[in-house]
């Protein structure tokens, strides 16, 4: 295959082009269905990609994936297994494809911080008032008590 290209999005104003090299695809036998090839062909797809050492990452994207991405990373290598298809090279696009996308959303800014909102007048005396109609109800209740 070829160089991974991410298309511009939130965090990737410019979009993003890792380099072929920087990638590792290893392939082995994928367990399930296959027929006769089953256990000839290797189409199960692991590719590594190692964060702290890519070029193409500027220090704040690298930064951004490495803190992100810390649950998935084994050391800073972050690995992808694809083996969902019966063909390699489907496999392969597939790994790609989901790579492409972690690497989208870890480097996507965070949402801004919500804002605390003020009830509005309306809604606070609205609440008042049913609780003093829930008052109201509950003395009417009691009084025929036998002493």
């Amino acid at each position: 295959m070829d160089d991974l290209h991410l298309a511009p999005a939130p965090g990737l104003p410019g979009g993003l082009v890792i380099p072929e090299r920087e990638l590792l695809e290893r392939f082995s036998h994928a367990s399930g269905p296959g027929g006769q090839g089953v256990n000839t062909a290797d189409s199960r797809v692991q590719l590594s990609f190692d964060v702290a050492a890519s070029t193409a990452l500027d220090d704040r994207q690298r930064a951004r994936l490495l803190h992100r991405l810390r649950p998935r990373l084994s050391g800073t290598v972050l690995t992808i297994v694809a083996a969902q298809h019966r063909s390699q090279r489907q496999n392969r696009a597939a790994a790609r494809g989901r790579l492409a996308e972690l690497i989208r959303d870890a480097l996507a800014p965070p949402p801004p911080p919500r804002r605390a909102s003020r009830p509005t007048k309306g809604s606070i005396e609205r609440r008042l008032a049913g609780k003093r109609r829930r008052s109201e109800l509950k003395r009417q209740r009691g009084g025929f008590g036998i002493d």
